[in-house]
């Protein structure tokens, strides 16, 4: 009887507990648009499957412009290049601004669609919970009827009719349990539909800011091309004539760069590194791999003749204009800044460097546009800027590099104001 009794305020404290947070957890699955919301379940999965074909028409037309990055730097420099490429850059922005709208839209259509699911699952949990309660106020009057077992078979006109009851009660104590098990499945599944919402909702936050960040960009290469066309005036031999005098300012950076590096990466002592593992840094552009490196690292083929100093203290990675680019791992900004305000395509262009708690400094550069400041505490995967074309770039990508954190520092150069400098280590082996 003290069992039967235990069991029952115990199973009734049960369902109060699940009742509770069905009923917080059902506030928390705000409702999307009145448009969406309006749909049926089959005109979402519709419209859903649209969105999808959409997204993959523009993602084939991104991935044809991704493929021409590497060719680039091969080719002989011209004005009408300089021209393709900066138009190349808008068209390549506005596909990216029309994906992050597919997307969003998307996304509100998946929201709506666990919305279904949820109220599905609400129903469900109530169903199953009154059955549960019938189950116990059965059990109750079978309690207020017979007490315990023993009262059970006394009362009974026989035994075969005392041990059928039994095994009734047998019964409906082995549904209920049945019954609480399922109810517990129904709650995680509740819960987890309200996660997926929840993390599709921050989705649909990144996207809008995405998409107004490469609205920003546009108008930066818009301005670039009007700014190219309006200081050559359209004429070849004045773009080559600046392109002349240009080169000679790269090389003179690229050689005070090498100068102190060289040096510096004698000072590199090995045993305050992380062992060389891939996945110690996070490839900084999402879903690129070492198929996706345009140069690697040191004496390469391209800085032998590129810079004056032969070396590359670097990676280059495939990133069309606007790629969101990732912090490698958790950190704090050591410095941001803008070369192309002291020295004009000369040098990293707008970067970010980034001091690690495993004794390493990242630096990314040629970035078109930087979303944190100096200070700023940062996780890794965050996005912390947009890949771009900005300093000495013959096309869009993401120079990155890793620096042995106790050689790095902002210094003062002779020809390009304040430049990240440091022993360089070859990034490969941290990423993959």
């Amino acid at each position: 009887m003290r069992k039967a009794a235990f069991v029952t305020i115990t199973l009734i404290g049960a369902i109060f507990f699940v009742g509770v947070i069905y009923a917080g957890g059902a506030r928390a699955a705000d409702a999307p648009s009145t448009s969406v919301s309006s749909l049926t379940r089959a005109e979402l999965e519709a419209q859903m499957k649209e969105k999808a074909k959409q997204l993959d028409a523009i993602n084939q037309q991104l991935d044809s412009t991704k493929t021409n990055l590497n060719s680039t730097k091969q080719q002989r420099i011209t004005l009408q290049q300089q021209i393709a490429t900066l138009n190349n850059n808008i068209k390549t922005l506005n596909l990216g601004i029309q994906a992050d709208s597919i997307k969003t839209q998307q996304l509100q259509l998946e929201i709506q669609n666990l919305n279904f699911d949820i109220q599905d699952i609400s129903d469900s949990i109530g169903t199953k919970k009154s059955g549960i309660e019938s189950i116990l106020k059965e059990f109750q009057r079978n309690d207020a009827k017979n007490g315990n077992l023993l009262a059970l078979f006394l009362k009974s006109g026989s035994l075969a009719d005392g041990v059928m009851e039994a095994q009734t009660l047998q019964d409906l104590q082995s549904q209920l349990s049945t019954d609480i098990e399922n109810l517990k499945g129904l709650h995680d599944q509740y819960n987890s539909k309200l996660q997926d919402s929840s993390s599709k909702k921050g989705e649909i936050v990144v996207h809008q800011a995405n998409l107004q960040d490469k609205k920003a960009i546009v108008q930066d290469q818009t301005l670039e091309r009007q700014t190219v066309l309006t200081t050559t005036k359209n004429q070849e031999s004045i773009y080559q004539q600046q392109l002349t005098q240009l080169q000679k300012l790269q090389q003179s950076i690229a050689s005070d760069i090498e100068a102190l590096d060289s040096v510096l990466r004698l000072k590199i002592d090995p045993s305050t590194l992380p062992p060389i593992v891939p996945g110690v840094l996070l490839v900084p552009v999402q879903g690129d791999t070492r198929s996706d490196m345009t140069q690697g690292y040191g004496s390469t083929d391209f800085a032998k003749n590129g810079y004056q100093g032969h070396w590359h203290n670097g990676i280059d990675l495939a990133a069309s204009i606007g790629t969101p680019i990732l912090a490698a791992e958790d950190g704090v900004v050591a410095a941001t800044g803008n070369e192309d305000l002291y020295c004009y395509k000369g040098a990293y262009g707008k970067f970010i460097a980034i001091n690690h708690n495993d004794a390493l400094t990242t630096l990314y550069g040629h970035l078109s546009r930087q979303l944190v400041s100096k200070g700023d505490i940062v996780k890794r995967g965050q996005v912390i800027g947009y890949s771009g074309q900005t300093g000495y770039a013959t096309g869009p990508h993401l120079h990155f590099t890793v620096y042995a954190q106790a050689t790095f520092y902002m210094g003062v150069s002779k020809t390009c104001g304040p430049l990240p400098h440091g022993g360089d280590l070859n990034p490969i082996g941290y990423l993959f």
